[in-house]
């Protein structure tokens, strides 16, 4: 066994007694501690005053006539006021950092029992940071025995998950945490879970900037408020979510919104202005577009971040704000950096806790659970309660979460999507017209930009395309852009049933292509013309 090391206080009063026989008549902790035939103490380091000197001694002689294998080490540190909190943590601190510990070759255990309560209060936090590298040790006097037997003792770990109980608490409270952060949607996408249980764990331990990338409409802002109502819930904000879109500043009125201005600094200042970092003291800011800020701006919001200090326009004496962070962008902050549009001290700063938020068509498995959580919002906005027949909840699933449903506004074209068939439901019921009425919209929102139409009409003469559903008519522009990607027709089938395939004893994915192209009268060798 490796020697074991106890370090605590030497109680001024529990340890006390008279100088004499009669001192065995009561229980003295620092003393009993030795006396315990299940706990061999090979060295004990007690701290005590000058003052106390006398007794460290005459305490030290009874420990060696009772345990003559424990050495005592005795160590002064006196306090001013052993209740001043600062003083006292302090003075251990510097006492934990030049004590020769060796981890490797003792064990150690530090005593709370003796000493004042803030010397306790002080020594668990030290352990607690591994300042101390030990376990706590508390002992107590037996009951309903004689006061000079040495009572009992047990050790505390603070490593809560050995506790069963406790770790199961905790992984409870966690969970609760992560779908807290989901809106309570189930979602089922494998990456998405882990990134919010990362983000969960990094907002309930973590003050530092958080940067949430990912394309428009990938749910970033959600997130970042839903972030602040957990952190408020935890007690660990006190203040507003401010939120702004970068996007909207320009100019003068950028610094003016962002810092705030005093009264007449310049035309049309008529008063002063507290500036959203000021309105987000004590809480959370969350920066939106953060890389649409200009690089005065983001040199002021560096300084911000980093001395929680700046200067409103117009003011000569900075102001103060302890906000948290919360940027978001959906560019790719590493090549503006590049292009000298962003500053690299501002990014290095945000990049510490970075998430990538993935689009809709990416988490395609989340579409029903967030196809629910949008219909729950419906009712809460407008008061009624609108639902899906059957046959239409899976021809819009079937659209939804096929590969050529584009979903370009991700969650946003969701949400619209929703609306717009529950409020043309008025009886309460999406039923199959809604739907194809409504994939028809998707279909033309999602169309080119510049007009052109999805390639299916250099193919197919317009009658045959008139007999086309527009549900089909995504999907097949979806397997015919993939056809022209694709070297060969095996490498187009892969990509496009790649899922289905895993479940496939056998798969002839080219055959497969082959015979749903046909459908149209389509040929692999019309596709690479």
């Amino acid at each position: 066994m490796r020697p074991l090391v106890v370090i605590g206080f030497l109680g001024s009063t529990l340890d006390a007694s008279k100088f004499g026989p009669t001192r065995w008549g009561k229980w003295r902790p620092t003393v009993a501690l030795a006396m315990h035939e299940d706990l061999r103490i090979d060295r004990f380091v007690m701290i005590h005053a000058d003052i106390h000197t006398r007794l460290a001694d005459y305490v030290a002689e009874d420990i060696a006539s009772v345990s003559p294998e424990t050495t005592v080490d005795k160590h002064v540190i006196n306090f001013a006021d052993p209740w001043d909190f600062e003083e006292v943590y302090g003075k251990l601190l510097d006492f934990a950092r030049d004590y020769p510990f060796d981890p490797e070759a003792e064990d150690y255990l530090v005593h709370i029992t003796t000493g004042t309560h803030v010397a306790q209060i002080c020594l668990f936090l030290l352990t607690e940071a591994h300042y101390l590298p030990g376990r706590l040790l508390q002992s107590q006097p037996g009951r309903g025995v004689d006061s000079s037997a040495p009572g009992t003792w047990n050790v505390i770990d603070l490593d809560l998950s050995r506790y069963d109980s406790i770790a199961t608490r905790f992984a409870a409270a966690s969970a609760e945490s992560t779908s807290f952060l989901k809106s309570g949607i189930d979602t089922k996408n494998a990456a998405f879970n882990r990134l919010i249980d990362e983000i969960e764990q990094v907002a309930v331990r973590s003050t530092a900037p958080v940067l949430l990338c990912g394309p428009t409409g990938a749910g970033k802002s959600q997130l970042a408020r839903r972030t602040y109502e957990l952190k408020r819930l935890k007690h660990q904000l006190g203040g507003a979510f401010v939120e702004v879109n970068c996007a909207t500043l320009r100019g003068d009125g950028a610094m003016s919104a962002l810092f705030g201005h005093k009264k007449g600094a310049f035309t049309g200042a008529a008063a002063d202005r507290p500036g959203l970092l000021r309105a987000a003291d004590k809480g959370m800011l969350f920066l939106d577009e953060i890389g649409e800020l200009g690089l005065d701006e983001q040199a002021m919001i560096l300084r911000a971040i980093e001395d929680k200090r700046f200067l409103p326009v117009g003011a000569d004496k900075e102001s103060g704000s302890e906000f948290q962070l919360i940027a978001g962008t959906n560019r790719d902050l590493g090549r503006a950096v590049a292009e000298g549009r962003f500053r690299d001290d501002l990014f290095a700063r945000l990049n510490l806790w970075t998430f990538a938020l993935p689009g809709l068509a990416e988490r395609r498995e989340d579409i029903e659970p967030n196809l629910d959580y949008e219909l729950d919002r419906f009712a809460e906005r407008e008061g009624a309660r609108v639902t899906f027949n059957r046959e239409a909840r899976e021809r819009y699933l079937a659209f939804a979460t096929a590969p050529g449903a584009l979903w370009r506004g991700n969650f946003r074209d969701l949400a619209a999507s929703v609306t717009r068939m529950a409020t043309l439901s008025p009886k309460g019921r999406i039923d199959g017209g809604a739907v194809a009425a409504e994939i028809a919209r998707l279909g033309s929102l999602w169309s080119p930009a510049d007009g052109s139409d999805d390639g299916l009409s250099h193919l197919l003469n317009g009658e045959a395309l008139d007999g086309i559903d527009p549900f089909d008519r995504v999907q097949l522009a979806a397997v015919v852009a993939t056809c022209r990607r694709s070297r060969s027709l095996s490498e187009a089938g892969r990509a496009l049933f790649s899922a289905s395939r895993a479940r496939r004893s056998s798969a002839n994915d080219a055959d497969r292509l082959r015979k749903y192209l046909a459908r149209f009268g389509l040929e692999w060798a019309d596709l690479q013309a």
